[in-house]
């Protein structure tokens, strides 16, 4: 099997897999390669860097830069800069988190920024109460 990575004429890029080169050919001009972002038959192969094996292993990249365009990654970086800046200014309550947000809200605690763990169950039923909570996205590389 080869891969190749492939583009559209609309800019969209992703990679197929394919018996040989040949094989790309005879599906390509039978329309069996969609873009599959847009659907688009005007497909063409693209530059990408050769596989080669070495003794050396490879360095990994970070999850969050794999096939990342710059603005997704700009994207990222902002993301991950708004999630620091909520933990640094809040209480992390962990499993404690619905409990506490029902406290806050009750008035039975001071008003404060908290930030933990809750089911998706526990979030509809706090939203339900009319508790505005809202999810933080966990990183892959903070479990590292």
């Amino acid at each position: 099997m080869i891969r190749f990575s492939l583009a559209c004429d609309k800019g969209h890029g992703f990679e197929g897999w394919f018996a040989s080169n040949s094989d790309f050919d005879a599906q390509k001009e039978r329309g069996l390669v969609e873009c599959p972002q847009c659907g688009s038959a005007d497909v063409s192969k693209s530059l990408m860097t050769p596989s080669v094996a070495t003794a050396r292993k490879p360095e990994k990249a970070a999850p969050s830069q794999l096939a990342m365009a710059p603005e997704q990654r700009e994207m990222m970086t902002k993301l991950r800069q708004m999630v620091d800046a909520v933990k640094a200014n809040s209480e992390n309550v962990g499993e404690r988190f619905p409990e506490e947000a029902r406290k806050i809200h009750y008035g039975e605690t001071e008003a404060r920024g908290i930030f933990g763990k809750a089911s998706g169950e526990e979030a509809r039923a706090l939203a339900e109460e009319g508790i505005a909570v809202a999810p933080l996205p966990d990183f892959a590389e903070d479990a590292n």
